[in-house]
């Protein structure tokens, strides 16, 4: 068991995702009693076991079935119907999923960068503050934070990108926001934002559409301005609409609000 512990807290130092099956309630005659326990990685490894056998194998199975759907469940085996197994008795299974972390990606440590750290950091996201700007970035005293005094272009080269990485550009200059962006277009991700006035997003739609960046249905899948729309103002009210739209994709509960309507140009401003 220990070496379950073990392993556990290494899975979540190095932010992966794993399964961790426990027996919650045995009947009858079963290999293992009630809290045995076994971890099944996003390949199939395990460690641990719950019994072995036809049974064991089931439980795996149904393990990476829920690591791709991130949901945990209850399941019950009737070793001698469902498995062959002479045991002769039922267990109940229920499987934990432990995702890891979301990485939030924020490309400019300007004060609006700033604020949004400090709220995102509160939430299950793994957060990566990149600037070329050494001061900027030494602003930065949230701990859990990875901090990146990079050029852009190689943080890009150097980062990993997947379907849950989250994009959120507000660097210091407009040209860089849009060399940013067209990059992160052809990357993987599950959010993809800029920061911006209102004709700042409207100029840059007619720049990629022109230069054949990208069409109108890709450029308007990127959140831009970036988050709910509450008429915010100030570094710390856009980086908290910002931070509630990041959630509203993670929990994949974007509702039907007036989040879209068109912000005026207050808004959210170059900071």
């Amino acid at each position: 068991m220990d070496n379950i512990y073990r392993k556990l807290a290494e899975v979540r130092s190095k932010n992966q995702s794993v399964a961790v099956c426990t027996v919650v309630h045995t009947k009858g005659s079963t290999p293992r009693r009630i809290g045995a326990k076994m971890l099944v990685d996003t390949n199939g490894n395990i460690i641990g076991t719950i019994g072995g056998g036809e049974f064991e194998k089931a439980v795996i199975e149904n393990a990476l079935h829920q690591l791709a759907e991130g949901k945990h469940k209850l399941f019950r085996h009737d070793l001698v119907h469902q498995h062959g197994m002479c045991c002769g008795g039922t267990v109940d299974v229920f499987i934990e999923i432990i995702m890891k972390k979301n990485r939030l990606y924020v490309f400019g440590a300007g004060h609006t960068g700033q604020a949004l750290v400090k709220y995102a950091h509160n939430f299950s996201f793994e957060i990566y503050l990149i600037d070329e700007r050494k001061e900027y970035i030494r602003n930065c005293t949230i701990e859990e934070v990875n901090k990146l005094n990079l050029p852009y272009q190689q943080a890009l080269q150097a980062l990993p990108f997947d379907n849950s990485s989250y994009i959120c550009i507000m660097t210091h200059s407009h040209p860089v926001d849009r060399e940013i962006l067209a990059c992160c277009l052809n990357k993987p991700h599950a959010y993809l934002g800029m920061i911006g006035s209102r004709r700042k997003v409207e100029i840059t739609k007619k720049k990629f559409i022109e230069a054949g960046i990208a069409d109108y249905e890709r450029i308007a899948s990127v959140d831009m301005p970036m988050g709910i729309f509450i008429g915010a103002e100030g570094p710390d009210e856009i980086a908290l609409s910002i931070v509630a739209k990041l959630i509203s994709v993670k929990n994949k509960s974007l509702a039907n609000i007036s989040e879209r309507q068109e912000p005026d140009e207050v808004n959210q401003i170059r900071l």
